[in-house]
């Protein structure tokens, strides 16, 4: 891992580079993404099926890219008790959480009297990207395919990658049924992302996507923010510890490196910390329990290319440098840990005291685990039910109210230029010409 301490002399610029922001506006990887929308655009089912062979290489024709009722069924069987106990568990935090968060329908009166408010539908065709890669990410499906569910949503769309001989991992596809997508397509990466937001003969355009993904797929996300709709940006994870010596070195050794496994190399995590003695201890720890992990090469890599040990000055700084990150998970593991959490304004996630690792927000807690990373937690949220819902305002005026409006509406008329405007109120308060009497 990297050290960095506020006594160092490069401090600043080796903390600039630490908070950077990571693959998301990487131009490489955007140039690529482009090409990738470009030919999905041009070529549609054509591409599809040359890039899952490509990438994925797996063989398939534009009508096997649907999963069938038959591979539900196979995989419905193959099902372990321990996996359906475990997927209705966590089920029933994400659905109790979820509608929480749904926004309800509202109408009051406003200064003039006329009747306003607001009405909140669910999107009818959503897309959920699912990620797959050297891990079936059981959980993923279920942090967001239950929201859609919990929002009514109709047409619940899923792409995943696939395996070189077709198949979808059977208890990934076990969970995604049993949030309630309606439909599963084999097919993964920027690919996958433009299909939904454009839409080919094999899949249908969708109103809004959904999901994390690897930086290709989040590069993808931002380029067709408009041809569709889009939640927010979840790449490559992270997670940021602020921490005093009150903390456990051991436990937080092992909540870097749970993060660091996910296999992309672009995940990233940070240590803030005054105490140079848990700096030490922390590395110590990382070294001991690194080797035993199985997916140890993974989490090395990333940790060699975005893994910091930071030395602050003071709680103060961490609290101040972590704003400026704006992790995706943020533990703190401090005394008073809520006064901490207070000035932490930033984060996707934050996650209190000793016990309360990253881990239980991935997985149980129910919150959902989709959360902005790269930075772009500055100006993102992380994923709710709310966000598959639809909103429309609604309007409705009476002669009285509107009487008491037209002055303010001949104003802002006269202001603009817009007679026109003006006119299409003033209307509805003159009587009607009387009918012209024909002569014979």
């Amino acid at each position: 891992m990297n050290i960095l301490r506020h006594s160092d002399p490069d401090f600043q610029s080796q903390l600039n580079e630490a908070a950077s922001a990571g693959s998301l506006f990487d131009p490489v990887i955007e140039q690529r993404t482009r090409d990738i929308i470009e030919a999905v655009q041009s070529h549609r089912d054509a591409a599809l099926v040359e890039m899952t062979a490509r990438f994925d290489k797996a063989e398939l024709e534009p009508d096997q890219l649907a999963l069938t009722q038959a591979e539900f069924l196979a995989a419905a069987l193959k099902a372990s008790p321990e996996l359906r106990h475990t997927t209705a568990a966590a089920t029933r935090n994400i659905a109790t959480f979820s509608k929480r968060s749904l926004r309800k329908n509202w109408s009051a009166k406003n200064a003039q009297g006329a009747t306003v408010g607001e009405k909140f539908d669910p999107f009818k065709r959503v897309g959920i990207y699912i990620p797959g890669g050297t891990a079936p990410l059981v959980s993923t499906a279920l942090m967001t395919v239950t929201l859609a569910k919990a929002a009514g949503c109709p047409e619940i769309v899923v792409c995943t990658p696939c395996a070189p001989n077709g198949r979808v991992n059977d208890d990934l596809l076990f969970a995604v049924k049993y949030a309630g997508a309606t439909e599963v397509y084999r097919l993964g990466g920027a690919q996958a992302i433009a299909a939904m937001a454009l839409g080919t003969p094999s899949i249908p355009k969708v109103q809004k996507i959904f999901g994390p993904g690897n930086a290709y797929v989040v590069a993808a996300k931002r380029l067709l923010f408009g041809h569709v709709a889009i939640d927010l940006l979840p790449g490559p994870s992270e997670v940021l510890v602020i921490a005093d010596d009150s903390a456990n070195p051991r436990f937080i050794a092992a909540d870097l490196l749970a993060q660091a496994e996910h296999g992309s190399g672009h995940e990233r995590v940070w240590l803030l910390t005054p105490s140079n003695k848990l700096i030490d201890a922390v590395r110590k720890e990382v070294d001991q329990q690194l080797p035993s992990l199985s997916r140890h090469q993974f989490i090395r890599r990333a940790l060699e290319a975005n893994g910091w040990l930071i030395q602050t000055q003071d709680l103060n700084s961490a609290i101040q440098i972590a704003n400026r990150i704006a992790p995706e998970h943020c533990e703190i593991v401090t005394r008073n840990a809520d006064a901490v959490a207070a000035k932490v304004v930033t984060a996707g996630a934050i996650f209190l005291g000793n016990l309360s690792p990253t881990v239980l927000g991935d997985y149980i807690a129910g919150p959902s685990h989709e959360l902005p990373t790269g930075g772009a937690g500055a100006c993102f949220a992380g994923l709710t039910a709310d966000q598959f819902q639809r909103r429309t305002s609604l309007v409705r005026y009476d002669a009285a109210a509107l009487k008491k409006s037209l002055p303010f509406v001949q104003h802002f008329a006269q202001m603009e230029g817009l007679d026109a405007h003006g006119r299409s109120a003033e209307i509805r308060l003159e009587k009607p010409p009387r009918a012209r009497k024909s002569s014979k």
